[in-house]
């Protein structure tokens, strides 16, 4: 059962977003000999904006990442590389879906959406998240799927996708439309969504 995981922020120097992807790129070597770490996958959020999001079955093998090869190659590459320190948020898992092996194809696409709960709402909204597990195992196309929480207090949903056809039919299917419906009565704040793009992934089901 996966429960933890880290959300990292990564901002490129200026002219350096084919390095930084190749860096992210060479450190799959290192995340496979990773027992602990269960998914890990390298983003780009947009123009010079990268980030690692990665997940762990329990608070031991989550430290023992932190501690590891790619947190230390991370740190020595950071002031050649990242226009600041890297932004490490750890988070914490509600519900998720993983494939019962590494896909065939690796996925080219991913979705990062948060929100804060509403105040006074915040159990609900873990519920409606644990509830919409069974929908994300019903969709095929969508390759792994989390509900998190982050350490600012709000919730979200990370997942990833073969293409961008199979993005946009996740867009369009039932949990987005149940989160759209119980919008009003549970989210404090409207979702912020990023469309990105996965250059680099492990999985270690």
């Amino acid at each position: 059962m996966t429960t933890k995981g880290l959300l990292v922020r990564l901002e490129a120097k200026h002219g350096k977003d084919d390095a930084v992807e190749a860096f992210l790129s060479s450190a799959l070597p290192l995340v496979r000999q990773e027992a602990g770490t269960t998914a890990w996958f390298a983003v780009r959020f947009g123009r010079s904006e990268y980030g690692i999001v990665d997940f762990f079955p329990d608070e031991a093998a989550r430290e023992a990442h932190l501690n590891g090869a790619v947190a230390s190659a991370l740190r020595q590459q950071a002031a050649d590389l990242f226009e600041t320190s890297p932004d490490i948020q750890k988070i914490e898992v509600l519900a998720s879906k993983l494939p019962s092996q590494p896909p065939a194809e690796p996925n080219t696409k991913g979705l990062l959406l948060t929100f804060k709960a509403k105040e006074g709402h915040e159990q609900e909204v873990v519920q409606f998240l644990k509830d919409a597990q069974p929908l994300a195992m019903a969709e095929e196309e969508t390759i792994a799927w989390f509900a998190i929480r982050l350490p600012n207090g709000e919730y979200g949903i990370f997942d990833v996708f073969p293409d961008n056809g199979a993005r946009l039919k996740h867009l369009a299917g039932r949990i987005p439309q149940e989160l759209t419906k119980h919008a009003l009565s549970l989210l404090g704040s409207f979702p912020d969504m990023d469309l990105l793009k996965v250059t680099a992934e492990n999985f270690n089901p």
